[in-house]
């Protein structure tokens, strides 16, 4: 078990690939009275084409089996596992991301047997055809009731735009139609290919004896026999910038549009550390654009352009990175342009400046500070992100360290126009685009 020591936060992690190559992670606060164990597998909703374990050829699975595979997980021939972690004192969730599904608990009691139970079901499959088709009738409503959700609707209508061959596009649950084609057989192919444990790993963080969580997680996990270890094989649509949509609306029953501009990473992002300081850079820029005390957002509030549900936001995981800006509009296409307009012109925006950057650094340090008081916080941060050997606890040098200078230089590379779309929802009774 390897120690790493982050004397600036006062922080010790614990790390140790097991045998069968699943990845530990512990995180001691014991001055916590709650423990929260994180189960991830590295599969998520834009994984529907790979190749099964076993197998030597590409197939394509069914939109939305990720998700559907996470709900399944926790029934089992002797019932419920929720209920099995509400008799130990627990709460036990779980959910599924475009690159990730998570199952988790979190308990003030008896947590060496809830670790035990969260690492059992979720390394104990069990499917039937009966229990799968009775599943498809509630992911149906949960994904109809989506499709309602305005909200919703925006953020996937933007990603259409931009990755219009990629599954990232796709509802996490899938669609109605591609669910019914979900089989336990399927199910099983799927879980025996990503869930292997070299696949996954498990985070956990607050009161306890970390020699004597990881000599316990050992013996649990040695007890347990899996197919050797192979390398997973995923494939995705190649796109260009030629393949992005540059606009596209549609109505629904809401009082006010909403409009959204999107922004496409185009080629590789970095990876690891580099990854976690290009993803925080990016962070600086946009709050330095459209942060609540820029000059900007005090200017579009003011003039009614905007409201209280504007939103920025940069997202980077495997295979993807972009830029999402939007919110409630009184003048979708009002808002639009002046994003865009906004963004195009970042690198000489007056915004940027030394004194401007240097408050935002000390703000961000401070919020991340002050989630290290959140247990869960920790753990969603560690295992939904991927930087390789850099962690939430390397945020603080690496906001000290970015500079003006490459932030003017992300802004003019990243923020082209060809590489924007933008997306409204009107209010029905309006024309569409």
């Amino acid at each position: 078990m390897e120690k790493k020591v982050y004397k600036q936060l006062n922080e010790t992690l614990y790390t140790e690939t097991l045998e069968n190559g699943l990845s530990v992670t512990l995180l001691p606060k014991n001055e916590f009275h709650k423990t929260y164990g994180l189960f991830t597998t590295k599969y998520g909703s834009i994984d529907n084409q790979f190749v099964p374990l076993g197998e030597s050829e590409m197939t394509k699975v069914p939109d939305g089996i990720a998700h559907f595979l996470e709900h399944k997980m926790f029934e089992k021939e002797t019932g419920d596992i929720f209920h099995v972690f509400g008799k130990q004192g627990a709460s036990a969730n779980a959910f599924t991301s475009f690159t990730r599904t998570s199952y988790l608990f979190s308990s003030t009691s008896h947590v060496l047997k809830n670790m035990e139970t969260l690492l059992d079901f979720v390394q104990e499959p069990y499917f039937t055809e009966e229990t799968v088709n009775k599943e498809k009738g509630i992911i149906a409503q949960e994904i109809q009731m989506y499709e309602d959700e305005p909200d919703w609707r925006l953020f996937f209508g933007i990603l259409g735009n931009l990755y219009p061959k990629h599954p990232l596009h796709i509802d996490i649950a899938g669609t109605v139609d591609s669910i019914m084609d979900i089989t336990a057989d399927l199910l099983m192919e799927s879980y025996q290919t990503f869930y292997h444990p070299s696949n996954m790993n498990l985070f956990v963080v607050g009161k306890m004896d970390p020699a004597e969580m990881m000599d316990w997680i050992r013996e649990n996990q040695a007890k347990k026999e899996f197919p050797a270890a192979t390398e997973i094989k995923r494939h995705f649509p190649e796109e260009t910038v030629a393949d992005i949509v540059p606009f596209a609306s549609i109505t629904m029953p809401v009082n006010r549009a909403k409009s959204i501009v999107g922004v496409k990473g185009i080629g590789p992002a970095p990876e690891g550390k580099a990854a976690l300081a290009y993803k925080t850079t990016m962070d600086l820029l946009l709050t330095l654009l459209f942060g609540p005390t820029s000059a900007n957002y005090l200017k579009l509030y003011d003039s009614g352009i905007i409201d209280d549900s504007f939103s920025y936001d940069f997202s980077l995981d495997r295979t993807f990175h972009f830029v999402d800006i939007g919110g409630d509009a009184k003048d979708a296409e009002a808002f639009s342009t002046v994003v865009k307009e906004i963004l195009l012109t970042a690198k000489e925006s007056p915004e940027l400046t030394e004194e401007n950057l240097t408050l935002v650094k000390k703000r961000m340090i401070g919020q991340v500070l002050q989630s290290l008081n959140s247990l869960e916080y920790i753990a969603n941060q560690y295992s939904q992100q991927a930087y390789g050997d850099a962690t939430l606890f390397d945020l603080v040098p690496i906001i000290e360290t970015i500079t003006l200078d490459q932030l003017k230089s992300l802004a003019e590379c990243f923020m082209q126009e060809a590489h924007m779309s933008v997306f409204h929802i009107l209010p029905k009774g309006a024309d569409e685009a």
